[in-house]
């Protein structure tokens, strides 16, 4: 993600997480809700729209964002920097928190939006071996794009380019945040997935993550050297 100012403070950085998650939720679930309106029940013209949507205000938010906080609004991307000493451990349980709270809220946005029931629990059945493997697949070459990407500006692009790609190849359809994943039970949509799946895709999620990490330090040293290898400390490196 974008290299962010290492000066701005913790609330700030929260901030930018939170509203980040909660947008980009907001546009999942509720293109999703939109597309199955108009798609007349034609999944694929559904599922390109939900694509082009999601691709379009992920690009946008890690832009505007990634300057502020990094721009993670994932779990497993605020894991592995901290794994990379990129990032507090402290630090990363707030972004995880809030990434949670934030994608939560975006979900029941979309429904204010659209006049539908505020909760309601998905029904949405997404499970077995095959869309867990999509799952780590999905995140594996998410966080592979995060960590090895050059230069800042690409971030963007990358990052939604990858996610819209997943989405078409994958067999779950690319969830690749568990953040997102935990949000997306709370919406008997298009986007849903059942509460009962949830701890098992997100399972995979962190395994393929955690895959990435140890490939991109083999592949991208430079890019992967720990802030420790230098004179300051990792305290400092994150200092706000």
């Amino acid at each position: 993600m974008p290299d962010r100012d290492r000066s701005i403070s913790l609330p700030r950085r929260l901030t930018s997480e939170g509203v980040g998650s909660l947008l980009l939720t907001a546009a999942v679930v509720g293109s999703g809700i939109m597309a199955e309106r108009l798609a007349g029940g034609n999944i694929a013209v559904a599922l390109l729209a939900n694509t082009g949507a999601t691709v379009a205000a992920l690009a946008a938010l890690i832009a505007l964002l990634g300057p502020v906080s990094g721009a993670h609004f994932n779990p497993a991307v605020s894991l592995i920097e901290a794994l990379r000493a990129r990032l507090a451990w402290a630090d990363a349980g707030a972004y995880v928190l809030v990434q949670i709270l934030g994608c939560c809220a975006g979900a029941l946005l979309a429904h204010l939006m659209f006049a539908a029931a505020v909760w309601q629990p998905s029904a949405h059945v997404r499970t077995g071996p095959a869309q867990w493997l999509a799952e780590a697949v999905a995140t594996f070459g998410l966080l592979l794009v995060v960590l090895g990407h050059r230069r800042a500006e690409d971030a963007a692009w990358m990052v939604a380019c990858w996610i819209g790609a997943a989405y078409w190849f994958t067999a779950s359809t690319s969830f690749a945040n568990p953040a997102i994943t935990i949000a997306r039970a709370l919406t008997d949509t298009f986007s849903g997935i059942r509460p009962v799946d949830v701890p098992a895709f997100i399972a995979a999620q962190l395994a393929g993550a955690l895959a990435a990490w140890r490939l991109a330090r083999f592949m991208f040293p430079s890019a992967n050297a720990s802030p420790r290898a230098g004179n300051s400390s990792p305290a400092q490196a994150d200092s706000l």
